[in-house]
């Protein structure tokens, strides 16, 4: 991967484990709809897409009922849901030496911005990244590739950078989002993607932990 100067990272998956404050958003806004809990196969389906599709697509809900779970799912997460939540081992080291390495680093992720700002100040690592891409809280249709060209845009890049720039995921969604943006993807396997899912989108590359990463990169 020794071509790559740019970097643009999904959150979710990738750099924080964020199960537990996910699951039990999901758990509140299900129950506050009176509908039944969902098993943990359902649960881990949710870290990647749009909230909105997922109670539509893993939950049978119409496009209003799920606009209202994801009201709910919000105003749980804001309170205390995004602190119910961890970096991945190494992750911290690993974005000061890929800075240090001369390396530019973005964020591209489909958890709204506000929330993505306010974890990575948490976790103190908002400083490495140059720009930060992540979804309106007012819009329901915005996808992987809108925020990966929004972070493209926001650090000046052209069309001859996208040789150059590595989107960094754990989910189909980021493969996706690479591939119409015309960039190639880095599937991390420790994540929340199904067994198979990033072979099966084919990745550009696979890597196994943070460190494994770190090991390709520098």
């Amino acid at each position: 991967m020794t071509q790559y100067k740019i970097l643009l990272f999904d959150l979710d998956g990738t750099l924080t484990d964020s199960a537990e404050g996910i699951f039990k958003c999901v758990e509140y806004a299900l129950a506050s709809a009176g509908r039944a809990q969902p098993d943990a196969k359902t649960l881990r389906r949710f870290v990647g897409p749009p909230l909105i599709e997922s109670f539509q697509t893993f939950c049978g809900m119409t496009y209003d009922e799920a606009e209202a779970a994801v009201a709910s799912y919000r105003e749980r997460y804001n309170r205390v849901g995004l602190y119910e939540n961890r970096l991945y081992h190494g992750v911290s080291e690993l974005l000061s030496k890929l800075r240090y390495a001369g390396y530019r680093l973005g964020i591209a992720t489909s958890k709204p911005e506000i929330y993505t700002v306010r974890i990575l100040k948490h976790f103190g690592i908002i400083g490495h990244f140059e720009a930060i891409a992540g979804v309106s809280l007012d819009k329901d249709n915005e996808t992987k590739a809108d925020m990966i060209r929004l972070c493209m845009k926001k650090m000046n890049l052209s069309d001859n950078d996208k040789p150059y720039t590595l989107m960094i995921g754990d989910r189909k969604y980021d493969i996706i989002g690479a591939r119409e943006c015309g960039i190639d993807c880095a599937g991390v396997l420790y994540g929340f993607a199904p067994d198979g899912e990033l072979e099966e989108y084919k990745a550009s590359h696979l890597v196994h932990s943070v460190g494994e990463l770190g090991q390709i990169l520098l």
